[in-house]
């Protein structure tokens, strides 16, 4: 196992650090480095313009209108994005529905979806939790009653991340209550413009409304909109799941913000405290190990060999430090570690003027209160220590 990129990665990873660099909107890449909110505009003119490249859909194959790369490729391909404070590509539909549509989908439904997808038209959320189905997905109830050649949907969903942006969104349904919870389920698109939708926030701690309440009262939706076989869902599901949790992991965005820690610490004079240097130093230890560990499995994928399905570690592992890097950059900054104030942000003020003329002054407690989430979504980090028993450790 050569862990090590050749002259040819070396030379992909520069061109696409070049072309990163002089496509990313400035405006954009600030709002990043410093935390600040990104609207939905910010985060479509991005994925617009990957998209427009080509690049949107990094992970697709070459014969759903990919770029075709392997995983190395792809690898650097985020470690360059990230490096450059560009924002996260909005998972839900070139990540995550799209995998879904390209195995299981029909030629119909591929192309009808996918170029929305790749394009960066399209907003996707995903339908999955309810309030008391959550990591226990397979206890969904949010019922599709098959009627005639149309399913009529009635329920409800929540913690749908950007529900508020989204334009469809694929759901777990309930179509049958035979048998084993996860033979009942079945996978849908639907056009959340649809009669009978309707989308509530949540707001969180920091004002925000990231996540939302989706209600369906009577949806009608096609029945050309069933993905795969009704009552084979669960099976799409696991398949899409695997691609949130690796997506979870993020090790690039770590390092990136691993080198902003260290920056706040040292403009905050804590640098020196060798207790809070002993905390970054275990940090870096364990991002460290979370490269090594998706290196690993890229090298295994590149020389053909099967690797175990460790999507779960990684959600683990990449969840956790994504929490401490927040903590630490907290407690780094102190007072500076300002609450999001929506007025002042909406007023231009950035931070950037603040005695001291410390740029990291941003809304660092905010951040560290909406990491909280990322050992719960995406399979609580319980459940996956319990996969990873099963399926890793046998």
């Amino acid at each position: 196992m050569d862990l090590a990129f050749t002259s040819q990665e070396e030379q992909f990873r520069l061109e696409i650090r070049t072309w990163v660099r002089a496509n990313l909107p400035t405006d954009i890449a600030h709002k990043v480095h410093h935390s600040l909110r990104l609207s939905r505009d910010d985060f479509q003119r991005w994925a617009k313009i990957l998209g427009k490249k080509g690049w949107l859909g990094h992970s697709w194959p070459k014969e759903f209108g990919g770029p075709g790369w392997n995983a190395i490729q792809k690898h650097l391909f985020e470690e360059e994005c990230a490096l450059a404070c560009a924002p996260r590509v909005v998972p839900f539909g070139p990540v995550m529905v799209a995998p879904v549509i390209m195995a299981f989908g029909n030629t119909e439904q591929q192309q009808r979806f996918l170029p929305g997808i790749a394009s960066g038209e399209v907003w996707w959320s995903q339908g999955y939790s309810e309030p008391g189905s959550g990591s226990d997905l397979a206890s969904v109830k949010c019922r599709a009653e098959r009627q005639g050649d149309k399913y009529l949907v009635n329920g409800q969903k929540t913690w749908t991340t950007l529900g508020q942006y989204g334009e469809w969104i694929f759901c777990l349904v309930r179509t049958s209550n035979e048998g084993k919870p996860q033979t009942g389920i079945s996978f849908l698109l639907i056009d959340m413009k649809s009669p009978g939708v309707s989308v509530r926030p949540i707001v969180l701690l920091d004002g925000e409304a990231e996540v939302n309440e989706v209600f369906f009262d009577n949806v009608e939706v096609p029945l050309d909109n069933l993905i795969g076989q009704e009552n084979k869902g669960w099976t799409y599901a696991k398949l899409l799941l695997s691609h949130e949790r690796t997506n979870i992991a993020d090790v690039n965005r770590a390092k990136r913000e691993l080198e902003r820690l260290k920056q706040i610490a040292k403009d905050e004079g804590v640098y020196d405290d060798t207790r809070f240097r002993d905390e970054i130093a275990k940090l870096e230890v364990d991002v460290v190990a979370l490269e090594m560990m998706v290196l690993r499995v890229l090298a295994a994928e590149k020389s053909g060999k099967q690797s175990l399905d460790i999507a779960g570690l990684l959600k683990i592992r990449g969840s956790e430090i994504q929490q401490r890097y927040s903590e630490l950059m907290m407690l780094a900054a102190g007072p500076y570690a300002l609450p999001l104030i929506h007025e002042a942000m909406e007023a231009g003020w950035q931070g950037d003027a603040f005695p001291g003329g410390n740029a990291y002054c941003a809304p660092l407690a905010s951040t560290y209160f909406n990491m909280r989430k990322t050992t719960i979504y995406g399979g609580s980090n319980e459940v996956q220590r319990n996969i990873v028993a099963q399926v890793v450790l046998g």
